[in-house]
């Protein structure tokens, strides 16, 4: 190992991609919190992360040597760009990786939600038979709803166009102003009208500071009674105190979050076991060809290092 450069691998990634990039450089895996992390940071020119890690000034004042942060994923949340960017240290991330992942997941929740089916496992009755084909197992159909897509980048965007296939009448809201070709035939509204014309919600904003609290009490207040309620994108986008009483407040809303402000959930969530609300483990971007794409950062790291 003489001679190659110290990166230190903070969060498990693809196999494929660890073996690779620890052929080129010492590879250390060791997470914040770990005994010897802190006696390789210093050392360290490269750290690769993922979620968890937090790379914020505090790690930074202890790593001097440190030349490429290098995130296998696609948000930026947990670090700290522009103090990266004062030490004349490199952010690399994967934009792209996980973006048909996440579509696809959302897609599958919605269409869960909307379409339920019961199995029929054993041989059943007539009057169970018609109670299993009932129409109020799937009382509304998608092309007589409203889809609307709160923030309407890579992700949101995709899913609004796959809605807009399947029939939805789709609506976005965002910061931007997206071009008619990049709409896939949905209608751009603002915010207000975008909560009370949906009865699906699909939340796709970023990580950004200000959409923290982005939708409080008043906001949650205008959506519809029955609405189905999908969270991928950051769980400090809703203000839990107030999804809660919203929720209990409708028995008919459901919400679906995949992303939580606080993971792994603790005990003190106060949204577990509620009847309306399905908490998901944060596995959007699980799929085994997103994994193996956010990996990849791994040739972008070793491409700056100069040791591809």
């Amino acid at each position: 190992m003489a001679g190659r450069p110290l990166v230190i691998l903070a969060e498990p990634i693809e196999a494929e991609a660890e073996s690779w990039l620890g052929s080129r450089v010492q590879l250390v895996a060791s997470s914040p919190g770990e005994e010897d992390f802190n006696e390789h940071l210093p050392r360290a020119v490269g750290i690769v992360v993922r979620t968890s890690t937090r790379v914020d000034e505090h790690m930074l004042s202890s790593a001097p040597n440190l030349r490429v942060v290098a995130r296998a994923g696609v948000g930026l949340d947990n670090i700290d760009v522009e103090a990266c960017e004062a030490r004349s240290i490199k952010v690399l991330s994967t934009p792209e990786a996980n973006t048909q992942a996440v579509v696809e997941y959302v897609i599958a929740i919605i269409t869960n939600e909307l379409r339920p089916r019961t199995p029929v496992s054993e041989a059943v009755d007539v009057g169970t038979w018609r109670a299993l084909r009932s129409s109020t197992h799937a009382a509304r159909q998608m092309d007589t709803l409203c889809l609307g897509v709160l923030g309407f980048g890579r992700i949101g965007s995709r899913v609004g166009k796959i809605a807009r296939a399947i029939g939805f009448d789709t609506i976005y809201a965002d910061l931007l102003d997206i071009p008619d070709k990049g709409r896939h035939g949905a209608r751009p509204v603002g915010i207000e009208e975008l909560l009370v014309a949906s009865d699906v919600l699909s939340i796709h904003v970023d990580g950004r500071e200000a959409n923290r609290g982005l939708l409080g009490g008043e906001e949650l207040g205008l959506l519809k009674d029955d609405v189905l309620l999908v969270n991928t994108s950051r769980g400090f986008v809703l203000e839990t105190k107030a999804l809660l009483e919203r929720l209990k407040a409708c028995p008919a809303m459901h919400a679906v979050l995949d992303v939580h402000e606080e993971e792994p959930i603790p005990s003190t969530c106060p949204l577990l076991g509620l009847s309306n609300t399905t908490l998901l483990p944060h596995a959007g971007a699980r799929t085994g060809k997103a994994l193996v794409d956010m990996s990849s950062v791994v040739k972008d790291l070793a491409r700056y290092l100069g040791v591809e």
